[in-house]
């Protein structure tokens, strides 16, 4: 089966997760090509449709799968292949973006949503799945603390918390996450920027926990990846956290009390210990979300 992959690479990159699952595709027989955007904005993706076309000539895809909603939109700008999309969160959360994504809601053959907090806002009448984006386990797995700390040149006796973006990112609320280190001495906030995957998992298994204070988020990747590195988490109710963290122990669901949230990361210093958080997300592995994706496929060429 052959399948293009349609999605931003306005950053200068896609992003690893789409990669990822991509990569699953073509290790489970599916042909994968890509159309990227580079162009942001509506007009800056209606005016990628000539190049979409071109692609769609030459590599003769039997599906195009299209990830967030202005992807899935400017492949709907043809009507000659069948659409799969699916929205990652802030192509739902956003009102403005909203409007557009409910235009390819309409127009795609089927749509997958990362959390059902999205479903529930986007209301989908019919041809819709609640499908997470998956972890590579492969990747992401426990280690040796001490040894990353280590390698990611950390000293054993420091108290490390990984934040969940870099600090630009105002969607993330970096803010918050800083005045809560505020409120305890001697712990040190790490920067997640510019890093490889592997570099990611060095870090998850080196710090103490991770944090996340989002304002919005659809189902995070992060907290996923930290979950199956066995990480201790502390996060605001965000996006499908509370679901995915579910009970287990040494992981925190908080409100955006800076006090309640410090009051998580003491607890973690305290206990530290690692958590048994890959247990409880096994049903994310790529392979597994591949199989369910595959079988979308089938069906709508059927």
């Amino acid at each position: 089966m052959k399948v293009l992959i349609v999605c931003s690479k306005n950053s200068g990159k896609i992003v690893p997760f789409i990669l990822e699952q991509t990569n699953c595709l073509a290790q489970n027989g599916c042909k994968i090509d890509f159309y990227s955007v580079t162009r942001k904005g509506f007009l800056g993706y209606l005016s990628c449709r000539r190049g979409l076309l071109q692609k769609i000539n030459d590599f003769q895809p039997d599906i195009i799968h299209a990830h967030y909603g202005l992807s899935g939109l400017l492949a709907n700008l043809q009507r000659h292949v069948p659409v799969v999309t699916t929205y990652h969160g802030s192509d739902i959360n956003k009102p403005k973006v909203l409007w557009f994504s409910k235009w390819t809601i309409r127009l795609s053959r089927f749509n997958i949503f990362v959390s059902q907090k999205n479903i529930n806002t986007a209301k989908p009448k019919e041809d819709f799945a609640l499908i997470p984006c998956g972890v590579n386990f492969d990747v992401f797995k426990p280690l040796n603390k001490i040894e990353c700390r280590w390698k990611m040149g950390f000293s054993e006796d420091e108290k490390l918390v990984l934040f969940s973006s870099n600090f630009d990112n105002q969607v993330k609320n970096p803010q918050l996450a800083k005045e809560v280190i505020k409120l305890l001495p001697g712990v040190k906030l790490l920067e997640l920027k510019d890093y490889t995957r592997e570099q990611v998992c060095l870090l998850m298994n080196a710090v103490d926990a991770v944090l996340m204070t989002s304002h919005t988020e659809g189902s995070p990747q992060f907290i996923k990846e930290a979950m199956a590195c066995n990480c201790p988490i502390v996060s605001v109710d965000v996006g499908d956290v509370k679901e995915v963290v579910g009970d287990t122990k040494g992981c925190f669901v908080c409100s955006r009390s800076e006090k309640d949230i410090a009051d998580a990361l003491k607890h973690i210093f305290d206990i530290n210990k690692r958590t048994l958080g890959r247990d409880k997300i096994l049903k994310f592995d790529n392979q597994l979300v591949v199989k369910k994706l595959i079988d979308i496929y089938k069906n709508i060429k059927k």
